[in-house]
């Protein structure tokens, strides 16, 4: 029997349909510089001027709103690479491109989604200046007129934002003490009828994104919060600094069903003085607030969620609530925090669950470093009691805390909650240091408070001193000769200087 005559048209659809996605796909370099053209102007497709006459010419566009204009579509496609130059550029209503924006609905007059890249290995990238040279001309990019968001990260998945600094120029907190609860300068954003002004809630808006990678960004200074996400997986944050956002510096409680999946990993992180307005362009640090004037203050937080969380070499200190809190972890949820720095939290410094582990880091639970600040109430200070680590222990819980330097001003400088018989807590090695507890300095920090004894708590070779009742688990080694035996008290006098001193662990 003869074989069926194959057309060429056939031939192509079927060679197109069984294609990989992404395959074949030729990815475009865009570039956007402060003196580039239009959409009509300007190519986008090479780094120079715009020479002010002439159309389509061989330029960079002026703004990123042209690349990914509000309301879309957007004019790059997944796995491209958008160059933006240094400089300031205004994210919102009054922006280049933005004719499709309303007036009477400022707040949505923000950046199209960044498309997401094709595969792992060819992501979206939006790089800014110098940024494969040590990012020190960074380009800025700033909210205005309320718009909702800087960089719009929803649903997308597979990209690389490098070498960006997202602000705002308004000097304000979103409804900041809006129950009129504070006792010091307040600094609502105006939001009750337009011009709004120079200010933007949200740095980085994500959900449904996944493998994402930020990469020396400067968040700072937004009204609200500096990235709210949820429903994310597998990201990672190197070299970011997420700073002086007025509500909240990593928000992942985007509503019911923000529960996180994958490794989500921060590197070289400085999150910080979230909860405080940053005055804009001296940066001063003012009008911090929290939960008792109706605010918030957390520097990391999420809902209930899962994934493996881990914190390495980094920095969470002086948020005006929690430093981190993961406390709300589901089956396979973990937390891993190495080398890090967490203090001046104004309520727990880290609170964790599950199978977690804290190793080689200096938490210093120092909750009363804002009582000097007249809008923080009395119930702010030490929230939650203020035990530097909280843990969470049922669900068989298996957590470790080894070789770390803990003190505090809390109740407790370790507490746990309910528990159950599967559930176990490892302390070995660590240095703690009790001082006089905030909310009584009658009497100073306990060693550890469990609000069950169902689990199993495991105490081997640390170094204690100045906690109430005295309090030397068997195996501790207790007291101020102790503490000076030890060797690591040098530690804290080279905390500034970024050194973290200790020795490390690998059992």
């Amino acid at each position: 029997m003869p074989m069926p005559t194959v057309t060429l048209l056939a031939l192509i659809q079927t060679l197109v349909l069984f294609a990989p996605m992404g395959a074949g796909a030729e990815a475009n370099t865009w570039h956007v510089r402060t003196d580039g053209g239009s959409a009509v102007e300007c190519s986008g497709r090479v780094d120079a001027p715009y020479s002010g006459t002439g159309a389509n010419q061989d330029c960079a566009w002026a703004h990123p709103f042209i690349a990914l204009p509000p309301g879309g579509p957007a004019r790059i496609a997944g796995g491209d690479t958008l160059h933006i130059g240094p400089g300031d550029y205004m994210m919102g209503l009054g922006a280049p491109a933005t004719e499709a924006c309303s007036s009477d609905f400022p707040w949505e007059c923000h950046m199209a989604v960044i498309p997401s890249g094709p595969a792992l290995d060819q992501p979206t990238r939006i790089l800014g200046a110098g940024h494969d040279s040590g990012c020190d001309s960074a380009p800025v990019l700033w909210g205005t007129e309320r718009s909702w968001m800087v960089i719009n990260l929803e649903g997308s998945s597979q990209v690389k934002l490098a070498c960006l600094e997202i602000t705002d120029r308004g000097s304000c907190i979103e409804a900041h003490c809006h129950n009129q609860l504070c006792a010091g300068e307040v600094v609502a954003c105006q939001r009750d009828e337009p011009p709004f002004g120079t200010w933007a809630p949200t740095g980085i808006s994500a959900r449904d994104s996944d493998h994402v990678l930020l990469q020396d960004l400067n968040i700072h200074g937004m009204a609200n919060r500096g990235i709210f996400a949820g429903r994310l997986s597998d990201w990672t944050l190197e070299r970011v600094v997420i700073r002086a956002n007025g509500w909240a510096g990593w928000d992942g409680d985007i509503g019911p069903d923000s529960a996180n999946r994958g490794t989500m990993l921060f590197r070289q992180v400085d999150i910080s003085f979230n909860g405080c307005a940053e005055r804009w362009p001296q940066g001063d640090i003012f009008a911090c607030w929290a939960q008792g004037g109706g605010g918030y203050g957390d520097g990391l937080g999420t809902g209930i969620t899962g994934g493996h969380w881990i914190f390495e070499d980094s920095r969470v200190r002086y948020n005006t609530s929690d430093g981190i809190d993961l406390l709300y972890l589901t089956d396979g949820g973990r937390v891993t925090i190495e080398r890090t720095r967490v203090e001046g939290n104004a309520g727990n410094q880290v609170k964790v669950s599950r199978a977690s582990r804290i190793s080689n880091s200096v938490i210093t639970g120092s909750c009363g470093f804002f009582s000097a600040h007249r809008n923080m109430h009395g119930s702010d200070h030490c929230r939650g009691l203020g035990d530097a680590v909280y843990v969470g222990l049922s669900d068989g819980a298996q957590t470790t805390l080894i070789n770390n330097v803990i003190t505090g001003q809390g109740n407790c400088l370790v507490s746990s909650g309910e528990s159950d018989r599967q559930s176990h807590l490892l302390l070995a090695d660590n240095l703690m240091i009790g001082s006089d507890y905030w909310h009584d300095p009658s009497k100073q920090a306990c060693l550890f408070h469990a609000s069950s004894r169902r689990g199993t708590v495991v105490w081997q070779a640390n170094v204690i001193d100045r906690v109430r009742h005295r309090q030397c688990p068997a195996g501790s080694r207790c007291g101020a000769k102790a503490v000076l035996d030890d060797g690591r008290l040098e530690l804290f006098g080279l905390l500034d200087q970024g050194q973290l001193p200790l020795r490390q662990t690998t059992d």
